[in-house]
């Protein structure tokens, strides 16, 4: 028999596991999206902004912003939420309202 915490373990992974896979599929299109729009920079006129003494490409705006997203969907996946995060603050907040 079941217990109730454990269906809510295993909801909390079925979660996780769809954030992850997620994330791997933003991870995907971002290398792909990214490689193509800097290989079209390359064999084209390599236009950039700024003087003459530093040239920034345009695709490092894509990278970059995109780039925070991936980043955030990163820690959202793999680092905030995880079991043992939710188990420890439990038993923090468990041992608080012993006291």
């Amino acid at each position: 028999m079941e217990t109730n915490l454990d269906n809510e373990r295993e909801k909390l992974l079925w979660k996780m596991a769809k954030k992850r896979v997620g994330f791997r599929r933003q991870l995907a299109s971002y290398i792909i999206v990214n490689s193509f729009l800097w290989a079209l920079w390359l064999i084209t006129d390599q236009h950039c902004y700024g003087n003459d003494t530093i040239c920034i490409p345009w695709p490092i705006w894509c990278t970059l912003g995109w780039g925070v997203g991936i980043a955030f969907s990163y820690y959202g996946a793999f680092i905030a939420n995880t079991p043992n995060a939710v188990e420890k603050e439990f038993e923090k907040l468990k041992g608080k309202g012993n006291s």
